[in-house]
């Protein structure tokens, strides 16, 4: 089971992550409180290893700006979110995670638009496209991943992680707020505790 930490915003957070065994990290270029300028990004990923993914959180951003991003800050991935994101994945230089929040079930009636890319599943909230620390549809985030690999998001913490896991099956998990201290900043004990249990499934 492969293990994002998204909403990085420094270079501690990072390393705390990268050494309790996180596969992935995620740095979110979007207004939020845990939004990161890609200078800061590219002075952390010059520090990670090379195995670690480093992963660029948009939404609907232009693919120029996405791209000049990715080149800048050594980014691996592309995550995107918003009404642009099916339409924009054509036109990255990266491979793709297009993010979906679950509201009902027609949240998942056309899923065939996403074509190859990962779909990230999350929880819906009405004005935000992530970290909102709101727990998912697990019913309905296990009927996308029988058809498609996912990575499921939305309010994952060290106490419900490996619940999750076992009702969904996943091809990851995504954490955010339930591993922070305060937006933005992360909880070296939470952090390594959920990559504990993840690593008991």
């Amino acid at each position: 089971m492969r293990v994002k930490i998204c909403g990085i915003t420094n270079i501690e957070d990072a390393k705390c992550a990268v050494s309790c065994g996180a596969d992935a990290l995620g740095f979110v270029f979007a207004e939020s409180p845990r939004e990161v300028l890609p200078t800061t990004v590219r002075d952390i990923t010059r520090e990670l290893p090379p195995m670690v993914q480093k992963i660029g959180v948009f939404v609907d951003t232009d693919t120029q700006t996405i791209n000049d991003i990715c080149e800048f800050c050594n980014l691996d991935w592309v995550q995107l979110h918003g009404s642009k994101a099916p339409k924009i994945s054509k036109e990255l230089k990266r491979p793709i995670i297009i993010g979906i929040r679950l509201k009902d079930s027609g949240s998942i009636a056309d899923l065939d638009k996403y074509g190859e890319c990962f779909l990230l599943v999350d929880s819906y909230h009405p004005q935000k496209m992530g970290g909102t620390g709101k727990v998912a549809d697990w019913n309905l985030a296990a009927k996308v991943a029988s058809v498609k690999p996912i990575i499921l998001a939305g309010g994952l913490n060290p106490e419900n992680v490996l619940e999750a896991i076992s009702k969904v099956k996943p091809y990851a998990v995504d954490v955010s707020s339930g591993v922070e201290t305060y937006p933005g900043k992360k909880d070296p004990d939470l952090i390594e505790k959920f990559l504990n249990k993840v690593k008991e499934f």
